[in-house]
């Protein structure tokens, strides 16, 4: 399936733990639609002493997400209001109707 989210886009967090962050995507991974963004699900690795890590220790590092719990931020950012669902009444039709009972009961 193709993706619609590319490297460098900037995404938010719909859902889990980290829901409401943007981030930047780093890696995208189409066959098993998990996307790998900066600053989200952080995750502590115990890493050996190597050239990259001298010490070794304990890094954190970003966890891959599911692409279904990211949304680009452009549509985020554009969604509607869902206030109210209902329109409001006008109140012309109000005024008319109380001056039609007011006519027959003054008779």
């Amino acid at each position: 399936m193709k993706l619609k989210i590319k490297k460098g886009d900037e995404v938010v967090v719909i859902a889990g733990k980290n829901k409401g962050t943007r981030g930047r995507v780093l890696l995208v991974q189409p066959a098993a639609m998990r996307i790998l963004v900066e600053g989200v699900n952080i995750r502590k690795k115990a890493v050996r002493p190597s050239p990259k890590h001298p010490n070794g220790g304990i890094i954190e590092m970003e966890g891959p997400i599911h692409y279904s719990n990211i949304q680009l931020a452009d549509i985020y950012d554009s969604k509607p209001n869902r206030a109210s669902a209902k329109p409001a009444k006008p109140a012309a039709k109000k005024a008319a109707k109380k001056t039609k009972k007011e006519e027959s009961g003054s008779e």
